[in-house]
């Protein structure tokens, strides 16, 4: 269990969006903390398309909850009619994601570094590529080809897009700053499109720090309290959350500009103070 599953999990029951656990089966983990007629172990899949949508039920049209980036590995407890029922292990976050976007899963070996990069079909840039993939895509490397990386399912990558799982970035706004002008999708985790909280815990996770998905967790787990922000510091609204990115300025993925942008913070929360998103309920530092 996670520090910040610890922390939400206090009241008489577990989250729901952090513990997998329905009327029918829960995660074996969870015996003992949550009633369920089964118990199930589960079994971990990866994501071999480019991104894959977190589902809040089994459907199509249902709400995006999350996103689930290329390698990324998911623990599969239920899976009927084309979906899978589980919790990422990158962030704990549980939901439905579509069985056509697994693979067997592959020890990952790197990261992507740039905002996007092609995994072509062959080392050569003049090739197909076979998709496009997003800052944060787990890659499994398998061996290297001039100016690419072979990868275990499949495909070359290039070589200078990629880094290793344990080379971490040091400013987390200036790794946020890279995705200024991505527009904004509820929902989303990639550079083609993600939410407020999404952008915070890209830019955290590349700098080696646990984060969890959502603004409110974010709110509980990250940081301690201060009262004179910085730069750096996290600032939370109902729902809503950005960062300190400089004297008077804040840096967020919000839906008024529909976008990632850099603006006056102070204009920014008379904007969503008369939006009806109130005042600032924290500002948390590191």
């Amino acid at each position: 269990m996670t520090i910040w599953k610890s922390v939400l999990a206090g009241n008489n029951k577990p989250d729901p969006r952090l513990n997998p656990w329905r009327d029918d089966l829960a995660a074996a983990h969870l015996r003992g903390d949550v009633d369920a007629p089964k118990y199930v172990e589960g079994v971990t899949r990866q994501i071999s398309s480019p991104v894959a949508s977190l589902r809040r039920s089994p459907a199509d049209g249902a709400m995006q909850d999350s996103q689930l980036l290329y390698g990324e590995t998911f623990r599969v407890y239920d899976e009927k009619n084309g979906w899978a029922w589980g919790q990422a292990e990158r962030d704990d976050y549980v939901g439905y994601v579509p069985t056509n976007a697994f693979d067997a899963p592959q020890k990952v070996t790197h990261k992507l570094t740039a905002l996007r990069s092609f995994i072509y079909r062959d080392a050569d840039i003049k090739t197909r590529p076979l998709m496009a993939v997003s800052f944060g895509a787990q890659l499994s490397v398998s061996g290297h080809s001039d100016a690419f990386a072979e990868l275990a399912h499949g495909g070359f990558i290039y070589t200078p897009h990629i880094g290793a799982l344990d080379a971490y970035e040091s400013d987390a706004v200036a790794v946020a700053r890279r995705f200024i002008g991505a527009p904004y999708l509820w929902g989303g985790r990639e550079a083609s499109g993600l939410d407020c909280s999404a952008l915070v815990q890209a830019a955290l996770m590349a700098c080696g720090h646990a984060c969890p998905r959502d603004s409110d967790m974010q709110e509980i787990a990250l940081g301690s309290k201060t009262k004179q922000a910085q730069y750096g510091d996290i600032v939370f609204w109902k729902g809503h959350v950005g960062f300190i990115s400089g004297d008077n300025l804040l840096l967020h993925a919000n839906a008024h500009h529909m976008a990632v942008v850099e603006e006056a913070f102070d204009a920014a929360c008379a904007r969503i103070d008369a939006a009806g998103g109130g005042g600032v309920t924290a500002i948390k530092r590191l």
